[in-house]
């Protein structure tokens, strides 16, 4: 198999790009690079994630798992101002894209960090988790991330997924129905579910 984005250190020669993108009424601007998800434009899943997230019920900090070069978690911490971010990756190139594109951006309420899934921040509770998770990677790397997910949320926190139907969505619900009180499709677009699960 060749090598994707899912790995501590990407083989692939280093060729940055820049992009602008307009994320809940905000224009952000991304460095991206080879070797990290998506580097020609925001994925139309994290967009859809972006647009259909609502701020929990719960107090407390808010987690971007597999955050890559950071839309997801940057274009929330600047709407959520009074909460941190978490933004979590196993790719160092993408969590040093995220730190700067953060700074870039001026977005202070954000901890990058790199993390075989939510292992980083095990010991910590939060208010919600969001994840674009990476397919690729294989069924126990996602469904490891919701394992992760449950175990770090506070309770009522909530869990928002984007994921494709063909690549996975329906056995998605299954397992998240297996260990959160309560799951639910909140869109459906293009082939895409947003999913959200409450603790």
């Amino acid at each position: 198999m060749s090598e994707h984005y899912y790995t501590k250190n990407p083989g692939v020669k280093s060729n940055p790009n820049k992009i602008v993108a307009d994320l809940r009424g905000q224009q952000l601007q991304f460095k991206t690079d080879s070797g990290v998800f998506s580097k020609k434009e925001v994925d139309f899943g994290s967009k859809l994630l972006i647009e259909s997230f609502e701020e929990p019920e719960v107090e407390g900090d808010i987690v971007d798992a597999g955050c890559g070069y950071g839309p997801i978690g940057i274009s929330l911490a600047s709407e959520f101002s009074n909460r941190r971010f978490y933004m979590l990756d196993i790719n160092e190139r993408a969590t040093e894209l995220a730190m700067n594109n953060a700074i870039k951006n001026r977005v202070h309420n954000v901890t990058v960090m790199t993390s075989d899934q939510l292992s980083a921040v095990k010991d910590q509770r939060f208010a919600s988790v969001l994840t674009n998770p990476p397919i690729r990677a294989g069924k126990d790397v996602v469904h490891g991330i919701f394992e992760d997910a449950h175990h770090v949320l506070k309770e009522r926190g909530t869990l928002w997924v984007v994921i494709q139907k063909k690549q996975g969505a329906p056995s998605a619900v299954t397992k998240l129905e297996e260990m959160f009180e309560h799951v639910e499709t909140v869109v459906k677009k293009k082939g895409y579910y947003i999913l959200k699960a409450v603790k």
